[in-house]
């Protein structure tokens, strides 16, 4: 029992830490693919993103992006990227590739 309790916890940092935890945008996520200006959207998100919105952008501990096109235009995604809306903190990627993956989202429709 105390193993599957360990193994539950863990689990459940592993999951809150990858969604961010808001605060100062101090954390290393938001510099992980800043060095890189030639990763795609697609590759940031991987990177970034899925931990929270799952792995098909279905949603998981966050909301569906699958169709978030049809709901947002880019600027507006552009905008809660890099400042946070809901459950989602800001900075979790530098404004550069919050660009790149606002124009890739915005075409999900």
């Amino acid at each position: 029992m105390k193993k599957v309790l360990l193994t539950l916890t863990i689990g459940l940092a592993l999951v809150l830490s990858a969604c961010g935890g808001g605060g100062g945008g101090g954390g290393s996520s938001k510099n992980e693919s800043a060095g890189d200006s030639s990763a795609s959207a697609e590759d940031i998100v991987k990177k970034n993103c899925t931990g929270c919105h799952g792995v098909d952008l279905g949603g998981a501990n966050g909301p569906s992006l699958q169709h978030v096109g049809s709901k947002h235009s880019e600027a507006e995604i552009e905008n809660i990227i890099n400042n946070g809306q809901g459950g989602m903190p800001k900075g979790l990627i530098n404004e550069e590739d919050a660009k790149k993956v606002a124009a890739w989202l915005a075409k999900k429709k």
